[in-house]
């Protein structure tokens, strides 16, 4: 009797793209590769120094979405779409000289999900009517196309509410529970369960929370919005809020601790536009870190918060230099 296949999707966590990528690959992958394959999930998460150890692909096939590319035999599947998608030339080299078919990358897309979906109609004649929605507040919410800040700080939408705990989450598990549901039900009737309700209105009273913290320490001077938050040792605040809290804004530069890593996050207003935006991620990679044009970050190891504090000092002079002359 045939084995069952065992099929391993690592994800960009704590990201609602990363779960909705993962939620469409597995749709994908059962309609077209095979139905009966044994799926679990692994999220990702962006730190200092190599992100692929030897034991993290432990499926007889192996996916990434929404992350980094790994030049691992044992990687069978990626999906990507951030301007620093490659740890090294030799990586981009590597998927530039893959034959397989099943490795896919362009900028030119918004949300993973959305190149998921592209993909999955252009080469595997697929197109699963019943993920429009996933798809559309996945695009919209990685793409930062909401119609104004309250809008996304307000978390009125299921997906909204969804993505305040798929962000914020303390549970490892949580959202590799919640995937299998995102790619079978519909946003509304996921966050109206019991469970997913309790926690978020748990969630809810600490986006509140986030909102008075970051209104009483942002230091915007030229356009530049600053806040350091590591004393919270926790990640997870709506990345929507300074522009919402400052509307004077552009760019926001964050800096916050936990166990895992230090992060300097860098971001862009999308009420605002400037004549000569400037490439965050390029910024970024000069530190090691990178990510999209418009929204960028950096992760140190723990215990670097003096480091961290001067790169991001530096990126905010620089940024705040742009306005002044």
């Amino acid at each position: 009797m045939a084995m069952t296949k065992k099929l391993l999707i690592c994800f960009h966590d704590k990201c609602f793209d990363g779960a909705s990528s993962a939620a469409f690959f597995t749709r994908l992958y059962r309609a077209r590769i095979d139905a009966q394959a044994e799926i679990s999930y692994r999220g990702l998460v962006h730190r200092a120094g190599q992100l692929f150890d030897e034991n993290l692909f432990i499926g007889d096939e192996n996916a990434i979405v929404d992350f980094k590319y790994s030049s691992s035999d044992r990687l069978t599947w990626w999906f990507d779409h951030h301007q620093s998608a490659f740890l090294s030339e030799a990586d981009a080299e590597h998927f530039r000289r893959d034959q397989s078919g099943k490795k896919f990358y362009d900028v030119g897309f918004r949300s993973c999900t959305k190149l998921l979906a592209h993909v999955a109609a252009t080469h595997f004649d697929f197109l699963p009517h019943d993920l429009d929605e996933l798809v559309y507040w996945a695009d919209l919410i990685d793409g930062a196309q909401f119609p104004d800040a309250e809008s996304a700080v307000g978390m009125k939408d299921p997906a909204t509410q969804l993505m305040l705990v798929i962000e914020g989450t303390q549970d490892p598990d949580f959202v590799p529970r919640l995937i299998p549901e995102l790619a079978s039900r519909p946003l509304a009737e996921i966050a109206a369960g019991p469970q997913i309700r309790k926690e978020i209105e748990r969630l809810r009273g600490k986006h509140l929370e986030w909102i008075d913290i970051i209104r009483s320490r942002g230091e915007l001077k030229n356009g530049v919005l600053f806040f350091d938050v590591s004393d919270r040792k926790r990640e997870g605040f709506n990345k929507f809020i300074p522009y919402y809290l400052f509307p004077g804004a552009v760019y926001t530069v964050s800096i916050s601790d936990t166990p895992q890593r230090i992060k300097i996050a860098v971001g862009s207003s999308p009420w605002r536009s400037v004549t000569n935006p400037v490439s965050l991620a390029t910024i970024c990679e000069r530190y090691g870190g990178g990510g999209h044009a418009k929204v960028a970050a950096i992760s140190l190891p723990p215990g670097e918060l003096e480091k961290a504090r001067r790169v991001a000092r530096e990126i905010v002079e620089e940024l705040r230099s742009g306005f002044s002359s």
